[in-house]
């Protein structure tokens, strides 16, 4: 028996084929049909392609060979420390992210999560680990019921519209493609199949047909979140039923209800409950024991402690290595949520800044650190992309003028110091939990060497110089390419920061470049102090004036009240 079905307690899910399903989907709901077809699996992950909206011509291959590959350590909210992370299968790297409930546009606060994922599922596969990443879609759910009925849409139908929207989102923020993306409404079989073994293992019991987890029949339950039993509450997603033993039970499959989707099961018609889902999506893709579990803070508890009360009812041997989850997205020191309805979708934050500063802000700071979102923070971070792709493309457009055949193959010592420390400060912080404000940091000496070797008197002097700049070029571009944010073209790229900017000042690039002129003229007038007042005015607006003896021209800046906040 290989290594990888030893971690199974039965016959991997990968290795079977779906069968028409025996449970019939009443009241005009249409079942899922299973089609016979083999899924990803943990043994046979396929690596994904190359994201469209990134250079495919660096994939920092040469940067990984370059050294042995470190020692990741991740923070395991079991553990509530850093351990050293070594996955189950040598080589191979289960993560299973819990994904959104599909009733409404994602929320930069769901944004952070899987940006978060995004980063630890590409370093991963530049470590050259092969990565079986599933993210699910909660498609049967309570919200989704209460939406459908606030929308007169039918459920099944209004989720799947939500699972693309948020699929569109994902590509926005140049988030890879997770190898799969599972159903809830797919996978009833499954569910249905868990919930017999937790109630045949003595764990959960029927209640008119309403199917509740035990939770007094689990001693460990409680363990990720450090709460005892006399601290729990009801589970939330539901009220509190008098017919549990203990308020604290949660739901496992729910009777049927007039206007829901249903299924028929072994307790009568009905759907399961929200936790169940996860415990049985992510046993069918990658067994009862696998590497990671992950999701924001939020899921700790009740989600993340139902998850593992019910995978180990089904299969003592259920064992998840690092359960990780990242902080809150804040406003005002308050948590980022529908709920609360103090949020800001995906869609209305790409409408006004360019989604990679969105990125990059959601990398500023260390994930399991609390986030505070104000305009301060994305226009920072919309100021520091412009700076980097606006040097990259400098940088590759003098590369360009030159042929790649003349270049030497000698780079100088000081450039070579330079970009071993990106490489050695990338590995370091990327291994130690994802450290990505330090990754970020590290890339400022590169590009302030780049800007000295292409504006500087000095630098333009130097020997070797077309050579320094190809290969500090190339360094900057492997951390980007693994951290998400290289771009398809700089120059493109450069546009649609500076068209994101207008909008934001409300003005157009014909009004600034008739500003421009006025302020030409004046300085050729010697009215100073009216030059002066035009490009103040610009500056508050968050555009500042470049002047150069080629003319002037504009970029985004900070606008000057946020700069004084600073």
């Amino acid at each position: 028996m290989g290594t990888f079905s030893l971690l199974k307690c039965y016959t991997p899910f990968s290795s079977m084929l779906f069968a028409h399903s025996p449970r019939t989907l009443l009241s005009g709901y249409r079942a899922a049909v299973f089609r016979k077809k083999k899924f990803p699996s943990f043994r046979a992950v396929s690596s994904s392609q190359p994201s469209t909206a990134e250079k495919s011509s660096n994939d920092g291959e040469s940067f990984r060979s370059k050294s042995p590959s470190p020692e990741v350590w991740l923070h395991n909210t079991m553990s509530k420390k850093k351990e050293l992370f070594k996955p189950k299968v040598e080589s191979k790297v289960g993560m299973y992210v819990c994904g959104v409930t599909a009733y409404d546009l994602s929320h930069i606060g769901h944004a952070r999560v899987y940006v978060n994922f995004d980063l630890l599922y590409r370093y991963f596969k530049h470590l050259g680990l092969e990565v079986c990443y599933v993210r699910n879609f909660t498609d049967v759910d309570d919200k989704i019921i209460a939406r459908s009925k606030e929308l007169g849409e039918d459920p099944i139908s209004l989720s799947r519209r939500y699972c693309e929207e948020f699929c569109q989102d994902m590509v926005t923020l140049n988030c890879l493609p997770p190898t799969v993306e599972p159903k809830v409404s797919e996978h009833i079989t499954q569910i249905i199949d868990m919930i017999e073994k937790i109630l045949n293992n003595g764990y959960a019991y029927n209640v008119d047909g309403d199917v509740y987890f035990n939770v007094e029949n689990f001693p460990e339950y409680g363990k990720l979140s450090s709460r005892g039993l006399e601290d729990n509450r009801a589970g939330e997603r539901v009220a509190v039923d008098s017919r549990k033993k203990n308020p604290a039970d949660f739901a496992l499959w729910k009777s049927v209800k007039p206007g829901e989707p249903f299924w028929d099961s072994p307790w009568g018609p009905g759907r399961p409950g929200w936790h169940i889902e996860c415990s049985a999506m992510s046993e069918a893709y990658l067994g009862y024991s696998f590497d990671i579990h992950g999701g924001g803070i939020d899921l700790v508890f009740p989600h993340h402690e139902n998850e593992i009360a019910q995978s180990c009812a089904a299969c003592s041997k259920s064992d998840i290595s690092v359960w990780m989850h990242n902080g809150f997205v804040t406003i005002d020191s308050v948590k980022m949520s529908k709920s609360l309805g103090n949020f800001f979708t995906i869609r209305q934050v790409v409408d006004v800044y360019h989604p990679l500063a969105l990125r990059y802000f959601l990398m500023s700071a260390h994930y399991r650190s609390p986030m505070n979102y104000s305009n301060i923070h994305l226009e920072s971070a919309s100021d520091r992309v412009f700076y980097i792709y606006e040097t990259l493309h400098a940088c590759e457009s003098l590369l360009n003028q030159h042929d790649q055949t003349v270049r030497k193959d000698s780079v100088p010592s000081d450039t070579l110091s330079i970009i071993d420390n990106l490489y050695t400060v990338f590995l370091t912080s990327m291994s130690d939990d994802l450290h990505t404000p330090v990754a970020l940091a590290g890339l400022s000496d590169p590009l302030k060497l780049i800007n000295d070797l292409l504006h500087t008197r000095k630098g333009k002097k130097q020997q070797f110089r077309i050579e320094s700049l190809a290969a500090l070029n190339k360094s900057i571009g492997d951390v980007l390419t693994v951290l998400g944010l290289m771009p398809s073209s700089y120059s493109e790229v450069l546009q649609q920061l500076k068209e994101k900017a207008l909008k934001r000042a409300n003005v157009t690039e014909g009004e600034i470049l008739q500003k421009i002129e006025e302020r030409d003229a004046a300085r050729i007038q010697k009215e100073y102090a009216k030059s002066d007042d035009i490009r103040k005015d610009l500056a508050v607006l968050g555009i500042a004036l470049m002047d150069s003896p080629n003319g002037t021209t504009w970029r985004p800046t900070i606008p000057l009240p946020i700069q004084e906040q600073l």
